[in-house]
């Protein structure tokens, strides 16, 4: 058994973050993570990636991202980032460390992994959401002669080449991949099921996460009447597009689904030009492509769901059941769970950047668990 004043369970951006600012007082942890680097998730992203929150707001604590990054750095820029912040706070993860379970006894919590057992007063679960793939099914999909993926698959346009390839979903990643795509000259359709809010990356030259942060006392609802006007003028119409616009505003939207509009980077000029083409919903998959839900038939050579994650984190802490949803998501992040000296961090999506987010979790976390550790 491996003692630890706090066992952290990841390590990519929010549990760096966490071992760093639990460092500044003086409280030994244990980074546990299944990869064998930092910021696995980030180099399994897809190639064109960068981050849709600027520089300024994307750091985590004690160490600013390097002034010669652009606006919105890259994936790769990202994960040197995240090598760099290790190195700085001399952050050693157990790697190749896959937790199994995390259960509370006799005061303390037991972390075990296939090789090793750790014990600590305090555990903070950062395992994010990208390593729990959503992929619903359809009927007829067993019998489709294509290829279909998950968009955390996909890579690069290069296997495409040549081919019709349908998109599923319209978040960023669905929005990206299908610009991805189109840009490489592969011809990309995108299923949009329902109504859709999209943002522009910047409005009246300042980050659309400015505007976020400067509103964020606002309640979601007031904040999107305020900005309808000039989001409808800085987006323009999308009804003739096949896109409808969905009736909430994005940050209620946020609010009550947890679901981030299209920061839009070049996507939508390219459905106005058409070269990415917009169809509804599927009803069904054929042997060689899909039926849509309005009847329409067309062939796909391949399909990527980029049809979002659905972490549920309760197989992992199965004896707290109090502290999730109905999903299995945290009902608390960033804060004290009812859980004595439990913990999440970067475990919900927010309005004012992930990454921002994660360092004010983690730096509240750290002080927490100083003071639960001293009572």
């Amino acid at each position: 058994m491996i003692d630890a004043d706090v066992v952290i369970v990841g390590a990519g951006p929010a549990g760096l973050a966490c071992a760093a600012t639990l460092s500044q007082h003086r409280l030994r942890s244990v980074i546990l993570e299944k990869a064998d680097t930092v910021g696995s998730v980030w180099r399994r992203h897809y190639e064109r990636l960068h981050l849709h929150t600027d520089r300024g707001h994307s750091a985590l604590p004690g160490l600013p991202m390097p002034r010669n990054y652009p606006r919105y750095p890259s994936r790769a820029q990202v994960v040197a980032y995240l090598e760099s912040y290790a190195a700085q706070f001399d952050l050693s993860p157990v790697f190749h460390s896959k937790v199994e379970r995390v259960r509370h006894e006799g005061g303390r919590w037991r972390i075990g992994t296939a090789t090793a057992s750790y014990s600590a007063p305090v555990v903070v679960i950062a395992t994010g959401w990208a390593d729990f793939p959503h992929a619903p099914r359809w009927p007829g999909q067993h019998d489709y002669r294509g290829q279909v993926i998950h968009s955390s698959a996909y890579r690069n346009p290069a296997p495409y080449a040549g081919k019709r390839v349908l998109v599923v979903g319209f978040g960023n990643s669905g929005g990206e991949i299908a610009l991805d795509l189109a840009e490489a000259k592969v011809e990309v359709t995108l299923a949009v099921r329902g109504p859709v809010n999209i943002l522009p990356r910047d409005l009246l030259g300042l980050p659309i996460l400015s505007w976020a942060i400067l509103q964020q006392w606002l309640p979601p609802r007031v904040a999107d009447f305020l900005n309808a006007p000039l989001l409808r003028l800085a987006v323009g119409s999308t009804r003739h597009l096949g896109l409808q616009r969905e009736r909430r505003g994005p940050l209620t939207m946020i609010a009550e689904e947890g679901r981030i509009p299209l920061l839009d980077i070049g996507t939508l000029a390219r459905i106005r030009d058409g070269s990415i083409k917009v169809r509804g919903g599927i009803a069904r998959f054929t042997d060689d492509g899909v039926a849509f839900a309005d009847s329409t038939i067309e062939r796909f050579d391949a399909v990527i769901l980029a049809t979002g994650f659905r972490p549920d984190l309760r197989m992992l802490v199965p004896d707290a059941p109090e502290v999730f949803d109905a999903h299995g998501l945290p009902l608390l992040t960033g804060r004290a769970t009812c859980e004595p000296g439990l913990y999440f961090c970067g475990q919900r999506v927010v309005p004012t950047g992930q990454l921002r987010e994660i360092g004010i979790e983690a730096t509240r976390i750290a002080q927490l668990a100083k003071e639960y550790l001293q009572q």
